[in-house]
């Protein structure tokens, strides 16, 4: 259940449709709307990720002050960014957008199988173990040369692992969803009147298409670096079963919900982010 922290609605639909918001999320608990759904995203580990992922968001958004607005933001923006990266509304927001009506009965069933035995338990537990060692900069700084010194020794390891990434797509998944995050926060500066004229939306969408070649890099190393961190204690055996299993139609029609659902979280987050950013450079807030 590997995400990164922009995870797709494809960049050519949202070029077509424009970007589309929705409410604060009102609806009941999942829990309580699918249960069946709740339980298997339970035992995946999705909760616990989206809690270190509100962690590295609410860190990123901070970093935003120094770059857009030094010496603006303090304890305000600070207060902000954690209103808006809070693992709860993160929640409230994944939940409304899981869409578990595009998986059947027997889907969701089988994938629970899959994380509530071996070596499903053991993958997810490390992956969420992965994710909250990488909270941590160096710990993450050493995974990247450790890729980097994988590579360069032919570790037969780093095939396996492309085998994964390639079985659910995840480098053009992740890249798309970064690129689509990106221009949803251009979304929020524009409509937050931080421009001092208006942005056209062909100024917005070239400027994000000239950051994809650095963010498919950076996307490559954070997959493997995090990969052959996160699944160091995995037997190569493990890590075949799981994307044999990836390659199931239980496993797309996972892949392929979990990346709607994120895309549709962090396309609302960034848009947030930007409208509140905006707000700041202007000095409302300041």
């Amino acid at each position: 259940m590997l995400r990164m922290l922009s995870l797709a609605l494809p960049l050519a639909a949202l070029l077509a449709a424009g970007l589309t918001l929705r409410a604060e999320a009102q609806e009941a608990p999942l829990s309580e709307r699918a249960p069946e759904v709740a339980r298997m995203l339970e035992t995946l580990g999705v909760y616990d990720v989206l809690g270190i992922m509100a962690a590295e968001g609410e860190a990123a958004a901070l970093t935003l002050e120094d770059e857009m607005f030094p010496g603006d933001g303090g304890a305000a923006w600070a207060a902000e960014a954690s209103r808006l990266q809070s693992a709860d509304r993160m929640t409230a927001l994944f939940e409304e957008a899981f869409p578990f009506g595009d998986m059947t009965a027997e889907e969701v069933a089988q994938v629970t199988r899959f994380f509530e035995a071996e070596p499903g338990r053991s993958i997810a537990a490390a992956e969420i173990a992965g994710r909250r060692a990488f909270l941590d900069p160096a710990t993450e700084e050493a995974a990247n040369a450790a890729f980097r010194e994988a590579v360069a020794s032919a570790d037969p390891r780093v095939d396996l692992l492309t085998g994964f990434i390639e079985a659910n797509d995840l480098v053009e998944r992740n890249v798309q969803g970064a690129l689509n995050s990106n221009f949803a926060f251009y979304r929020g500066l524009a409509d937050g009147e931080a421009f001092a004229v208006d942005m056209p939306e062909e100024l917005m969408l070239s400027e994000v298409w000239g950051q994809e070649p650095q963010l498919r890099h950076d996307t490559i190393e954070w997959l493997y670096s995090f990969q052959l961190s996160a699944y160091s204690g995995l037997a190569d055996g493990d890590i075949e079963a799981y994307t044999a299993f990836s390659e199931t139609a239980a496993g797309q029609a996972l892949n392929a919900a979990l990346f709607r659902a994120f895309d549709a979280v962090f396309e609302r987050l960034s848009y947030d982010l930007g409208v509140a950013a905006a707000r700041f450079i202007a000095g409302e807030d300041a």
